[in-house]
This record gives structure tokens, C-alpha cells and sequence, in this order.
């Protein structure tokens, strides 16, 4: 059997060939690159599968989690709740932002932001709570979103791996406030570029960063504020628009191969992914956890089978954020996270013959 990479990237473009080189040739053939028919085609039918009232298209994942943080005021001297387990860029929204971050550790089993650490961790300056659907699951919402209402918090989503993710029947990127979305091309919903988008149902939000994405201007050499220019160009949103229309048949290829690895996986000794009622993951990766993740990914590699870590070093430990003096221990129950997490391959395109090959490897190893 030929190697198994941990993401192909060639297969969904082979699936959609004709789709994706007519949007391709439709955006080349207009003339119009920028903020055009294609952004605002996306715009609409990206908040209609969401369930959203509107959706506005940005640079990429990180610049619409600050240009939320921006559209409504939260800067310097302001607090938000983060997760302490996260991808880094869910803090350097923040920090792009000027606000102060306040790490709040996980529940273990989900690995996403434990609602009932969250009130300890608020002070009079806190403004949001800023949650992250890691890996494809959903967080704990309503416990979140009832903390939030009783202190007068936003709830800012970081949806960028929940694409098609619900919560109870309803989809992630309408559970908050607002929220912000990747389209990297690795994304369950992947742009062939950098991209991104924010969904809410608040008008003037979106109004607001509209502006703020495009130079602060909302007429052209007219601008109203110091803004920013993160735009969805046009070619990227015709090929999510080639895309979306794929996005659930996808995921349920997901599903499929995610069932497959829990009912296999289930004696092995590893850690395996734990899905709370009311929870539909999207399955952006499957992660499982062994104290020896350096020995089980070197003996899957040397079986061909590729895998990866999200991620080897949390925020905290991270050199960027040295000057937050959080030392080893700080957060001990992200840190163990981290140290022993390994995401095996998943993706709509992987085989049952190549999910048996991964099942097969991981059995093997003593």
C-alpha cells in the first residue's frame, strides 16, 4: 500500500476538478478581483448554511477574530477569557486587540474551555469570553453563553476548525455572539489561499467590519476610521463557493471514519476522542492521546502513516508570550494535553482500506 499522508490535499481538487477550474475561469474571465459578485455570492450562501443573518469575508482566520475583537471596541485595559488549550492565533487576536488575556484551563475529556472554571477567572475589566471549538467540537455553550448573560460578556467564537460542527441542532458560528472562521486550505472547508469570514446576527457588527476590513472606508478614498485590509479577494471566495455545496457529504465521510477508528481503537490503551450528548462533531481531526506519542507516532511513521500534533507547545510556554511569566505547571491540565495528543489522519478522501492500515499500525505497536 502506497504511504499514507496525514492530509491530502490533491484529492478534494481531483473530486471537483470542473467545478473549481470553471469558478476559477468565471473569476479570471470578470476583470474584478476585489470585493466583488463572488465575496458577496459567499457572504450569503456561507450565512445561509450556518444559519446566520450575515456573513462578512476577510483575510484570513486570525484577522477576523481581531476585527470582532475591533468592531466592538475591546482594547487596552480590557479583559478576555481564552482558552488555555488552543492554537496560538486565538491569543494573538487578543493581543493584536491590546486587551489582557486570561487563560482558562480546559475539560479534559473535550479538551475545550471548562465553563465552570470561567467565573473564578473574571474581574470587573473582563468584556468577552472568547471560545474555541477545538478539533471540530462544539464547547459547552449554554453553560458558557449563561455565564456570559449573567456578567454581560460577548461570546466570540473561534470556529476556524468547526465547519458544519453543531451544538443541539445548531450549527457552530451561530452560538454566539459572533464568529470568526478560517478557510485555510486544510480546513474541512478550504480555501486554494489564506481566507476567512465572520458570521452574526448583529447588523451593526457586521456593518462595522465591513468598514473596518477595508481600510476603514465604506467609500472609496473616504475613510471613516484608522481600518485594516483583510478582504476575501474574489478568486478564493468562487472556489468556497465551488466547495460548500460538498461540505456535508464530506463531513459525513468524516463521521464515517471517525465511528471506524472508536469501535477499532477502543482496546489499545490510547486516549480516544469523547463525544457529550447533544454534540455533532465536524471531525476536523482525531486526536488521541498515550503518555508515549513520541514512540507511537515514530512507529506509525515508519509504516508510512503520517500524523501530526496540535499542537506540541501550548500558548502560555510559548516564546511569544515570555513576558506573561506563566512558568511550567501554570496550567497543568493543558500542558499534559499537549505533551501527549497525536492526531491521526481523517479527511473525506482517506479509504477504509487506508483507515484499516491505521488501525492495523496502532494495533501493532507494543
Amino acid at each position: 500500500m502506497r504511504e499514507i499522508p496525514f492530509l491530502d490535499m490533491k484529492s478534494p481538487y481531483l473530486e471537483l476538478q470542473g467545478e473549481l477550474d470553471s469558478a476559477w475561469e468565471r473569476v479570471m474571465r470578470s476583470g474584478w478581483y476585489i470585493l466583488g459578485q463572488e465575496v458577496t455570492a459567499f457572504e450569503q450562501e456561507f450565512a445561509r448554511y450556518v444559519g446566520a443573518e450575515y456573513c462578512v469575508g476577510v483575510g484570513n482566520g486570525l484577522e477576523a477574530l481581531h476585527l470582532i475583537l475591533r468592531a466592538y471596541d475591546i482594547g487596552p485595559g480590557d479583559e478576555v477569557i481564552v482558552p488555555a488549550n488552543t492554537y496560538i492565533a486565538t491569543w494573538l487576536a487578543v493581543s493584536y486587540a491590546g486587551a489582557t488575556l486570561v487563560p482558562v484551563e480546559p475539560v479534559e475529556r473535550t479538551y475545550n474551555l471548562d465553563p465552570e472554571r470561567i467565573e473564578a477567572a473574571l474581574t470587573p475589566r473582563a468584556k468577552a469570553i472568547l471560545v474555541v471549538h477545538l478539533y471540530g467540537q462544539t464547547a459547552e455553550m449554554d453553560s458558557i453563553n449563561a455565564v456570559a448573560r449573567k456578567h454581560g460578556l460577548k461570546v466570540i467564537e473561534d470556529a476556524a476548525q468547526a465547519h458544519g460542527a453543531c451544538y443541539k441542532g445548531k450549527m457552530a458560528g451561530n452560538l454566539g455572539d459572533a464568529a470568526g472562521w478560517s478557510f485555510y486550505p486544510g480546513k474541512n472547508l478550504g480555501a486554494l489561499g489564506d481566507a476567512g469570514a465572520i458570521t452574526t446576527n448583529d447588523p451593526a457588527l457586521a456593518e462595522r467590519i465591513r468598514t473596518l476590513r477595508n481600510y476603514g472606508s465604506k467609500v472609496k478614498y473616504y475613510n471613516l476610521e484608522k481600518g485594516f485590509n483583510s478582504r476575501l479577494d474574489e478568486l478564493q471566495a468562487a472556489l468556497l463557493r465551488a466547495k460548500l455545496p460538498h461540505l456535508d457529504e464530506w463531513n459525513a465521510r468524516r463521521a464515517r471514519i471517525a465511528d471506524f477508528y472508536l469501535r477499532e481503537l477502543r482496546k489499545t490503551g490510547l486516549i480516544l476522542p469523547h463525544v457529550p450528548e447533544g454534540m455533532t462533531p465536524c471531525w476536523h481531526l482525531f486526536v488521541v492521546r498515550t503518555p508515549r506519542r513520541e514512540a507511537l507516532q515514530a512507529h506509525l511513521k515508519a509504516q508510512g502513516i503520517g500524523t501530526m500534533i496540535h499542537y506540541p507547545v501550548p500558548p502560555h510556554l510559548q516564546e511569544a508570550y515570555r513576558e506573561l511569566n506563566l512558568p511550567p505547571g501554570s496550567f497543568s491540565i493543558s500542558e499534559a494535553i499537549h505533551r501527549e495528543v497525536l492526531s491521526l489522519p481523517i479527511g473525506p478522501h482517506l479509504s477504509a482500506q487506508e483507515a484499516q492500515a491505521v488501525i492495523d499500525a496502532i494495533k501493532t505497536f507494543g
